[in-house]
């Protein structure tokens, strides 16, 4: 990979208003003086939770083993904790925990306390009966920064009750490729979406200042370009230009040191046969240096251990240890035994690592224990317990929930029904929990049922409710994968007395690897089920609730209605419910293509060569053709834009230009709407892209009602990344686009 002319940055202390003071810096840096190296390499040292449980990998209630946890502790000097041993446990459990790990802690020569971390991605996974919204790929799709800052207050505010500080989001990685299987837990494939709605989660996780009981420390994820996997399976090779990586997959983690984040977590994958937990060039030179990052590096599951055993490039263990931490990892998930603390007292015994960079890497530690409070109470927070399981919490995941929706077809207004219909619901995702939450959610797969809380409703509880049980009709059973959900030949036979068919298919949750999928389609059996929902000759209303775009090409034509839910959380069945029947006007907007087929597969920041397709040396522009284009989404209401305003013709230098339109719901129902603002550069030193997302408002407006929206733009808001590798701003013309319009103005430098 290139080497990069590096600007050296100040080290940032100062953030949200944390500033660490002198007698903190004192007391790190004597407690570094005392630490002998065995104490220092046990701070380095993360264990998951079954290395200190009853019973290990087998525990299921939580409980701590005494003579473990004294081993991890006293022995090893454990200085981090994670995870869970099978699935969420409750608030007293955590708190429990956190208590008997902080009361061992006082046992050692120097008290220093532990950090536990959780991965919290859509609310506090591990946490039984706490609040879950919206994934982040759904939370994309409304636009809506100021609800991913709530839900990520909340999320924090769970995780304090828990007793825990340390919250393993957000997740910034871009979304360009649809078979990976962390694809729910992105943004989507729009740079400016995933730093600008990162950068309100971490806001949002911190800036209460990090010894508050409604602030947890965050743990921005996972750099760089782990989501780029050439095949798109969890933990492959990723190939990667770095002109493609400046330009796509690192400005999230700009946006995201900038915004405050305490902590990153490495890229499990490799990038031109380089793992990132051994490049030093991305670690220390891009990461630390470049962007001046100064929070702790923290590696993914098991990861240095896999520089020998998988990626071979340590032909040791031991070195493979010795790499990573020079690379600058600071912090090891080993996580299921002590094999790093042993391996790294031996390197530094053999002077493969420098005590300063063990130094180096345990002051970041002991610093953001300092930061979130440790060193002045390692314990539960007594008032933290009230903030868990507010009734408000409800309220918000059914917001995030509903603004999630994404009507992508509605044919002739078939939508929305009217409540005195009798209606068939069909399909797998129809009495399916797990369905409408996806992973991470109670269990790490999210797939286990009995773990939901029981006020959960599935789709057809939130329906019901809607109609009545008398205008319901059902050929489903509870799970997703109940056979009698796909039996195509009940659904012709009960399609017989009714208006109209819901048709719920989709995917069932996974998380990373498991969750890998050789195709996009969707299994054979949902779409049976559609077929014979269509040959009803009922009108079908098909509800998709899914991680990804799994391909519908074959059946979109035929359905009357199309609804994407994705998979938002707690509220999505009455979400669903509320959208289908009228109770609320969708608002929310693909934050993907759809793709139609694995040969349409373009992006929507095209460059112009895609765009434009040679038959018989014609072009036809037709090439980006996605069944669902980015940012589409329908509405029960209508809205009209004006013609764009420019403050100037010209933009120059360092000025701003300010670009003005009018938007007018023309309907007839009040509704919310997403003005987005696109510019296409039309000449460039490189091809420039098609169009790119630039800046976004969402507005709500009454039938009838206008509204001006302004956006202030400068020259870093049309930059790219050139073949030198620099972020420029070249002069030239630019097309600015928003809704229906087009405007023009030229940049001079």
């Amino acid at each position: 990979m290139r080497k990069l002319a590096i600007i050296a940055l100040c080290f940032v202390v100062c953030q949200y208003g944390y500033t660490q003071t002198p007698a903190e810096k004192q007391k790190i840096e004597s407690l570094i003086k005392q630490m002998t190296l065995e104490e220092k390499v046990g701070q380095m040292t993360q264990v998951t939770l079954a290395v200190v449980a009853k019973g290990g990998w087998g525990n299921r209630d939580g409980s701590l083993d005494p003579v473990a946890l004294k081993k991890a502790i006293d022995d090893y000097k454990v200085g981090s904790i994670l995870n869970t041993t099978a699935h969420a446990l409750s608030v007293d459990t955590w708190r429990t925990d956190m208590t008997e790990i902080q009361d061992e802690t006082k046992n050692t020569r120097l008290k220093i306390p532990v950090i536990y971390g959780l991965d919290g991605i859509h609310g506090q996974t591990y946490t039984l009966n706490s609040t879950l919204f919206p994934q982040n790929i759904a939370m994309a799709a409304t636009r809506n920064p100021e609800l991913a800052a709530k839900a990520a207050k909340v999320t924090a505010s769970e995780l304090r009750a828990s007793g825990v500080r340390w919250n393993f989001a957000p997740v910034l990685d871009c979304g360009r490729q649809p078979l990976w299987s962390r694809f729910p837990e992105t943004y989507g494939e729009d740079v400016y979406i995933g730093k600008t709605m990162g950068a309100a989660g971490i806001k949002a996780y911190e800036e209460d200042g990090l010894k508050n009981i409604t602030a947890v420390a965050s743990c921005m994820k996972h750099y760089l370009g782990y989501s780029a996997s050439r095949t798109g399976k969890d933990r492959t090779p990723i190939y990667m230009p770095e002109i493609e990586m400046r330009e796509y997959y690192l400005p999230q983690f700009r946006e995201a040191v900038k915004a405050g984040s305490s902590s990153i977590m490495i890229n499990s994958g490799e990038i031109n046969g380089e793992p990132v937990h051994a490049s030093k060039y991305l670690l220390t030179d891009v990461l630390r240096t470049e962007l001046g990052f100064q929070g702790l590096i923290v590696t993914d599951w098991e990861d240095i251990k896999r520089l020998y055993d998988r990626h071979n490039v340590a032909s040791t263990p031991r070195a493979a240890v010795a790499m990573a931490v020079n690379a600058g990892i600071d912090m090891s998930m080993v996580p299921g035994d002590f094999s790093f603390y042993d391996l790294l007292i031996e390197a530094v015994k053999n002077k493969e690592v420098p005590m300063s960079r063990i130094d180096d890497a345990v002051r970041r530690i002991l610093a953001l224990k300092m930061k979130v409070g440790l060193f002045d109470n390692p314990y539960p927070e007594e008032a933290a317990k009230a903030n868990f399981g507010k009734a408000e919490y409800q309220t918000l995941a059914l917001d995030a929930a509903h603004e999630a929706m994404t009507l992508l077809k509605n044919s002739n207004n078939t939508l929305p029904l009217a409540k005195n219909m009798k209606v068939l619901v069909a399909g797998p995702a129809a009495q399916s929990i797990t369905a409408l939450n996806g992973c991470w959610s109670y269990t790490w797969q999210g797939n286990q049922e009995e773990w939901y809380p029981k006020d959960s409703k599935t789709i057809l509880q939130a329906i019901t409710d809607k109609l009545g049980a008398a205008n319901v009709v059902t050929t489903t059973k509870k799970g997703f994968d109940d056979l009698a959900n796909f039996d195509a030949t009940q659904l012709k036979k009960a399609a017989a007395g009714v208006d109209a068919i819901i048709l719920c298919l989709g995917e069932n949750a996974y998380a990373e690897s498991p969750g890998n999928t050789p195709e996009l389609a969707l299994p054979d059996e949902q779409l049976k089920l559609a077929e014979a929902a269509v040959l009803s000759g009922k009108p079908v209303i098909l509800v998709l609730t899914e991680g990804r775009p799994r391909f519908i090409t074959s059946i979109e034509p035929s359905m009357k209605g199309i609804l994407m839910a994705y998979w938002s959380g707690k509220k999505t069945a009455e979400a669903i419910a509320d959208v289908l029947f009228g109770d609320y006007n969708p608002d929310g907007i693909l934050p993907f293509s759809y793709p139609r087929s694995m040969g349409e597969m373009v992006l929507y920041d095209r460059k112009p060569t895609e765009d434009v397709r040679e038959v018989f040396n014609d072009n036809i522009n037709t090439g980006y053709w996605p069944l669902f284009p980015f940012g589409w989404g329908l509405s029960y209401t209508t809205f009209e834009y004006s013609d764009i305003q420019l403050s100037s013709s010209t933009l120059k230098g360092d000025a701003d230009l300010t670009l003005t339109v009018t938007i007018k719901n023309t309907g007839s129902k009040d509704g919310k709407h997403t003005v987005e603002l696109y510019s296409h550069d039309l000449y460039a030193s490189i091809t420039p892209n098609m169009q790119r997302l630039r800046a976004f408002k969402k507005v709500s407006l009454k039938a009838g009602e206008s509204q001006t929206v302004s956006f202030t733009i400068n020259k870093n808001d049309l930059a790219f990344v050139n073949a030198q590798l620099k972020t420029v701003t070249e002069a030239g013309d630019f097309e600015v686009m928003i809704g229906n319009k087009k405007a023009k103005f030229t940049y001079e430098q």
